[in-house]
């Protein structure tokens, strides 16, 4: 096959990774000609888009796909878009995130290219101001004809956008994002080593979140509902993965509440260090106001760790409760706090939830497997768009 993936920008993130994982094995696994199409990478979030082009993949980037919306440049991007389009001149677009799924499902219409549109998270969300919301539902609306079909990371985003009348179900396959398992399943470092290095106690108890430090992905709820655990579980420590724009004001918050020295920021870490924290936290949780299907979910159920997440979008569907974790109402902290206290104090019930999410996820969240599925789809794309010639 031929294919060519469009997204705005290769940060750091649960999207891109999925993305990269995509690519990279239709690539090296598969034998397909493929390119990426991407934006400018820059900003605290960190990028991979050095890591693509040292895998030896067609990365080309595009300086006119920017992520904040602007009609202008909007315009330029579409057009850029078209014209890499046109000269690669790929079998199928397949397309990722808000604004290049909008532009590049349009480009790909525009040049008669069938496409295929990811949805990672949905572009209308909680939290988003109420003009952008309704904005990007007419566009998703709009830009579903220029679909040929939406590969989906839960069914909970199926249904959302059923709901919301973008496309009917039939057009919608649901595939987990896939990632590299066996890293997941044997880190590289002990969590002795990581723990050492963090200031962390054998005996302590990690309470782990591994996120950007950004809006909307909810570390304040923890923050907030760190202090009841923490005044009765004197040995608890609160780790957070990841970087952003609001470290500072997490930080001043932590120490208004006097948990400074309960809380560990271990920064930027390379995804494929990732794992190396999981397994030094005994609890992950996953506190984010919106997201698709947030990979450190399985990660950490991977990473033989019980989970405890918000009870939103596709969350339940790995987050099991009382099987691999514990699911808490969105923003409710005294829930939080309560369901961290309750793995605090149950060793025994930590592994039980680690163990089976381990075996539950271990071949369902393979990327090998997702890029296979993901190649069914763009094979039935192109013979049903042949048979109707």
């Amino acid at each position: 096959m031929r294919i060519a993936h469009v997204i705005t920008r290769m940060i750091i993130g649960g999207a891109q990774e999925n993305t990269l994982f995509n690519v990279d094995d239709q690539h090296h696994l598969f034998g397909d000609e493929v390119c990426l199409l991407t934006g400018h990478t820059h900003g605290p979030e960190g990028s991979l888009e050095q890591r693509a082009i040292a895998r030896g993949l067609d990365v080309r980037i595009l300086p006119e796909l920017t992520r904040s919306v602007n009609p202008l440049q909007d315009w330029k991007a579409l057009g850029a878009i078209r014209r890499a389009l046109a000269e690669y001149r790929p079998q199928l677009v397949h397309t990722h995130s808000s604004k290049a799924g909008i532009l590049g499902r349009l480009a790909a219409h525009q040049l008669g290219i069938p496409a295929v549109h990811t949805v990672h998270g949905a572009s209308f969300h909680f939290g988003q101001n109420p003009l952008l919301h309704h904005a990007y539902q007419w566009s998703e609306r709009k830009a579903s004809r220029w679909c040929d079909h939406f590969i989906t990371v839960c069914d909970a985003m199926i249904d959302k956008y059923v709901a919301a009348g973008i496309a009917p179900r039939e057009k919608f396959t649901t595939i987990y994002s896939g990632m590299d398992v066996d890293k997941f399943l044997q880190p590289s470092r002990s969590s002795a080593e990581i723990r050492a290095e963090l200031n962390i106690a054998p005996s302590d108890i990690v309470i782990g979140k591994v996120a950007r430090l950004f809006h909307l992905k909810g570390h304040n709820y923890l923050i907030e509902a760190a202090a009841a655990v923490a005044a009765k579980v004197p040995n608890v420590r609160f780790l957070l993965v990841g970087d952003g724009i609001l470290r500072a004001e997490y930080e001043a918050r932590i120490a208004a509440l006097g948990l400074t020295d309960h809380f560990r920021f271990a920064g930027l870490v390379a995804p494929d260090v990732v794992t190396d924290y999981l397994h030094a936290m005994d609890i992950v949780v996953h506190t984010s106001d919106w997201e698709g299907l947030a990979r450190v979910i399985p990660q950490g159920l991977l990473a033989g760790k019980p989970v405890i997440s918000f009870d939103i979008d596709g969350a339940p569907e790995v987050c099991i409760p009382e099987k691999t974790g514990l699911l808490v109402e969105h923003r409710n902290v005294k829930q939080l706090s309560d369901a961290m206290l309750r793995l605090a104090h149950d060793p025994e019930l930590r592994q039980l939830f680690g163990d089976y999410g381990r075996l539950r996820c271990t071949e369902q969240f393979r990327h090998e497997n997702m890029t296979a599925r993901i190649r069914e789809v763009y094979q039935k794309v192109l013979t049903d768009r042949a048979a109707r010639r």
